[in-house]
């Protein structure tokens, strides 16, 4: 039986992040494009990072943003108006630097609190091919 897992995943909900820099799509595509080889990582794709616009219900708008690395996954949704920053680290790499990504994403953005969740992903994967 596999004691090992696939992957690891980081998710960060920032708080009280400064309006100016959760505004900044050159801020966003910056740090997608950044972390990946400071994780040791290998992009894929270039980072792409769209502006959504406010669906007037709880989401008024912000930048969308993602890069696939050859590991997974980076992704980032501000919501400047809120202050607010969520964040997702994916990845098939085990041991993965999360105090580094936290500080990293509260450097960036300015924010003042953070909820962070971890998850193993894969707790079940196969140790050989299966077919």
């Amino acid at each position: 039986m596999n004691t090992s897992h696939f992957g690891e995943h980081v998710t960060i909900d920032g708080y009280g992040g400064s309006e100016a820099l959760l505004n900044n799509k050159d801020l966003v595509l910056g740090s997608l494009s950044d972390l990946p080889a400071k994780l040791g990582m290998t992009t894929l794709s270039e980072p792409q990072v769209f502006w959504a616009e406010s669906n007037h219900i709880k989401d008024p708008g912000g930048w969308s943003g993602f890069v696939v690395i050859a590991e997974s996954h980076i992704s980032i949704h501000t919501f400047p108006k809120r202050g607010f920053v969520s964040i997702d680290a994916y990845t098939c790499k085990n041991g993965m630097d999360t105090d580094f990504i936290i500080k990293y994403f509260t450097e960036r953005f300015e924010l003042k609190d953070t909820e962070v969740n971890f998850l193993k992903r894969g707790t079940k994967y196969p140790e050989g091919d299966i077919y």
